[in-house]
This record gives structure tokens, sequence and C-alpha cells, in this order.
């Protein structure tokens, strides 16, 4: 037998971004316990380990959705419309921060923010504006809102209703996962069990009255934003979508086989190639396995995760943002290759500002070139079989689990949530990462090395300070037009609603068609559940 050579390598350790030792080859011996069959099966099959669909994109590609949303409503229908005559195939909505915590553009929180991270949207006046000459019963729309989900959903519903569509075939999503406010985003606004009531409602209603449209998108990507790991991301998203099914089977007595098809999720992709295709397929098992064993579940659509995923935002850099086209590309591919139903690029600017138009059309040309020249739509898992692929999404599986089993014996994400335990676990593992790029354990290119002196200033989109007094002055000018009384009404109606146990969704729209701001309706249910304070556990 030959003596193996010594090799020098370059580096004393290999790991993954999630710092998960990388061994130097991955053989059969690293898959003894694999079992094809049971772990893969087919694609479009239990465990959906190789995909969603039997098909995936020979049949059907994934959908372009750029997420769009700055300044006022009339802005951001300009840039819809811009983005639909450019290939894009669905619509996804940003929303400014007013707007995600509940607070009208003429509020003094409200001052510096108006229009700034997104769209700014106090009623529906500005929702019939943000969506002008769009047919909503013909393009899918998803909603980036979470605790004002069903206020914003409430309107959007009016708008389709004025189009004479029929609520019955709209499609799309809004986002309404509160469990990863409190988790990551930290745009909280209830405390956990009226904000977890007001998400259950949305499900019951759109089961009956809005059927194709996905009441939530359970949310790993912020989780993923504030600094955890990919294993993190995928088991607390996960774990979320565990406590919202419980709630709806024990609080509302649904049934798993009829309200499991609708859950959708939402990932983020992030730089490491392989641990992000890893973690798409461990997540597509392992939720099956959940629905299945967990829940008792028999409709294979309820098994079937079906999830967004958008590239990392946090992995773009300020210095030389050409190089941030190079992230979104790799970072898109590994979704693609982990079998995404949707996708967004970021662009390349978008760590400095808003995208420019420029800016989004390559991140939309970006997608269109691996759907349409880069050949990896032609087979569907493309890396099944594969030693390193395969152990990546069995040790990504069983971290996964681990964490499962904590969260149970705390008595729940809710209860882990009161406790401060995914917090600080997040917390942990960005200070981790944070230490490696300081260090230069981790190479952040054109950051921490292979630096330029001096850069050519990049041309950004700046949303005007005019914007904010144009959208004051419009939100004052529809409460001054509208039937006072009417409003009054509606919003007295919502309070006494949340006193009791009826579904809010039908008192919510009632008051979005008399023109009640958001803002309004957010006080009028504030005034009965009170507001969320941070226990400070960390």
């Amino acid at each position: 037998m030959l003596e193996k050579k010594k090799t020098t390598e370059r580096l004393q350790s290999f790991t993954t971004l999630s710092s998960k030792p990388i061994e130097r080859l991955y053989t059969p011996e690293h898959l003894k316990d694999f079992n094809p069959k049971k772990d893969l099966g087919e694609a479009g099959e239990f465990p959906f380990t190789r995909g969603a669909y039997p098909n995936m994109y020979r049949g059907r590609l994934w959908t372009m959705r750029q997420f769009a949303g700055f300044g006022t409503a009339a802005d951001t229908n300009q840039r819809f419309h811009y983005l639909l005559s450019q290939g894009q195939t669905g619509l996804s909505t940003a929303f400014h921060f007013p707007t995600l915590m509940g607070v009208d553009s003429d509020n003094p929180r409200a001052r510096g923010e108006v229009g700034v991270c997104g769209v700014a949207i106090d009623s529906l006046k500005d929702m019939e504006i943000l969506f002008k000459g769009i047919p909503l019963e013909k393009i899918s729309t998803s909603m980036t809102i979470n605790t004002p989900a069903p206020i914003l959903l409430s309107m959007y519903l009016e708008v389709a209703a004025q189009q004479g569509a029929d609520q019955k075939k709209l499609n799309g999503t809004v986002q309404n996962d509160v469990l990863k406010d409190f988790i990551a985003q930290k745009t909280w606004i209830y405390p956990p069990a009226p904000a977890m009531r007001l998400c259950t409602d949305l499900f019951e209603y759109c089961m009956t009255d809005v059927p194709k449209w996905h009441p939530t998108s359970i949310s790993g990507y912020h989780i993923r934003e504030a600094g955890s790991t990919a294993a993190q991301e995928l088991a607390f998203t996960l774990r979320d979508g565990i406590e919202y099914v419980d709630y709806c089977v024990k609080k509302r007595g649904m049934k798993v086989d009829e309200f499991g098809p609708k859950l959708s999720f939402f990932f983020n992709a992030h730089n490491d190639f392989f641990e992000e295709i890893a973690k798409y397929r461990a997540a597509r098992r392992l939720w099956a396995r959940t629905m299945k064993e967990r829940f008792g579940a028999t409709n294979p659509e309820a098994m079937r995760i079906k999830f967004h995923t958008q590239t990392a935002g946090c992995s773009l850099t300020a210095q030389q943002p050409m190089n941030n086209v190079v992230r979104t590309t790799i970072q898109a591919l590994a979704g693609v290759l982990g079998g995404t139903q949707s996708l967004h690029t970021n662009s390349l600017d978008e760590t400095l500002a808003l995208p420019t138009e420029e800016s989004v059309r390559i991140a939309l040309r970006t997608q269109q070139i691996i759907a349409h020249e880069s050949g990896v739509t032609n087979t569907v898992d493309p890396f099944g079989g594969s030693y390193f692929v395969e152990t990546l999404t069995n040790e990504m599986e069983k971290e996964a689990e681990a964490y499962f089993r904590k969260i149970d014996e705390m008595g729940g994400m809710v209860r882990a949530i009161e406790l401060g335990y995914p917090q600080r676990e997040i917390i942990e593992a960005s200070y981790r990462f944070q230490k490696q790029v300081e260090t230069k354990e981790k190479i952040i290119v054109g950051m921490n090395d292979f630096t330029v002196d001096k850069e050519s200033p990049l041309e950004i989109l700046k949303v005007s300070p005019e914007v904010e007094q144009k959208q004051i002055q419009f939100t004052r000018e529809v409460r001054a037009r509208r039937n006072q009384k009417a409003v009054a009404a509606a919003l007295t109606d919502l309070k006494e609603t949340a006193k009791g146990t009826k579904n809010l969704i039908p008192a919510i729209r009632i008051a979005a068609r008399e023109y009640a701001t958001l803002g309004e309706m957010i006080d009028s249910m504030k005034e009965v559940f009170g507001v969320y304070r941070d226990p400070g556990h960390y």
C-alpha cells in the first residue's frame, strides 16, 4: 500500500459560514446509515427532500418577485409597473417602518421615516393608488407585513372588490409572522397572546373567504439577518411554524390537512453555497416528517413545504458595491438549486439605499440568466446523492431537531421567546461571526481584505424630504373627506370585537372600507390588547 503523501493546507481548519467543520473529503463512510428510499424518495413525494414537485423547474420556473416599495403609493405603483414590464412574474411589497409598526405617517413617531425604507400606506386610499392599473385577480402579490397584516390584507381585498375581482380567485401571501418579530425583526405591537389571536383570525378567515391566499409566510429571513446560523434559521423558523399549527389545531379546532397546504415559508440565501442548499433540502424533509408524525397529517399537500427565498441583505457591503452582484448571483443559485418556489434577488446598492431602476433590473436579470442560460433548471435536485450535500443535509436536520426538543421542554415557542432563549442564541452566533470577521478568520472581500483606497461614488436613489410632507397632507385630506360617523362606529365595533372572541377580520374590513387609517385601527385594538414590552432577558 502506498503511503499517503502529506499535503499542506492553506488554513488550519475549514468551516461553513455557520462555523461547522468541513472535512477534506466526503465518502460513502459519511452516509453509512443513509437510506435513499426513506431519506430522499422521489421529488414531489414524501419526504420531499429532492423537491416540492416532481418536475420542479422543468414544469414551471420559480416566481420572480422583486421586493419593491418606497415613497408614496404612486411612486411604488410606478416601480411595480416597471418591474412587470421587465418580466417580473409576481409583486412583492415593502412597507415603510411606520406601517410595519402600525403608525400613520402624520404621527410624530413616524418623523424622518416616511417612505424611506418602503412605501407609506395609511389608508385604503393609498392602497387604491398602490395597485392602480394592476389586475389583482391575475397577479400574485406578496406583502411583507406582520402585526398589521389583517389590516393591509383587508385594504387589498377592498381594492380587489372595487376592481370587480372574485376574492376566491386572489392569489398571494401576507407575512403575518409575529413570532419572528419577537425573535428577530422587533417590529412588535401587541403582546404574544393577542398577536397570535390576530394571526390565527387571519388563517381562519382566509381558509373560507380567500381560499387561494397564503395567510402567513413564516420567516427565517429576518432571523438570519439578525445573525443566526443556518441551522438556527431553519430550527426557529420551523418551530415557529409548529407553534402556529398548534394554535390552529388546539385553540381553533382547525384541521391540519385543510389549512396545512396554505402555510408558506420564507428563507434567507446566504453566501455559503452548499450549506444553503442543504438547509432547503433539510427544511422540506423535516417539515414533512413533523406534519406527518407530530400532527398526524395525511394530506401530502399539508406536508409539502413551499417557500420564498431572498438573497442575504446582511451579506452586502457598502465597500466595492459592484461585488454585491456576484454575491447575489451565488446566493440566488443556491436558492434555485435548493428548490425554492419564489425568489427575490437583492440589488447591488441596497446596503446604501433603496435600489435604483438600473440596479433592480440587474438583480432581476440575474434570476433570468440563471433560469434561461445556466442550465441548472434542466434537472431536479442535481446535488442529490452527493456525499457532501447529503451529509450537510443530515447534520442540519439533526441540529434543528435538537432545538425543537429544547423549545418543547420550555413549553413552546411563545414561552421560549418570553424567556429570551432564541434571542440569546442568535446574539451569541452573531457575536461569534463578528469576531471572526474582525480577526480575518472569515474574509469579506472588499471590507476586511482586498480593499481599495478610493472608490467612485455610486449613484443611489434618494427619497426627498418632501415625500413626508406630501404623505402627511394626503392622509389628513383623506380623514377630512370621509364619513366621520361611519368611521367612529366602525372603530368602536372593532374595539368591542377585540374584547370578545369573534374573528376580527370582518370588523377590520368594515373599518378599512370606511377609510379608517391603519394607526386608528391599531390604536383601537391597543386599548384592549395593550402593548408588548421587551422582557430584557438578553
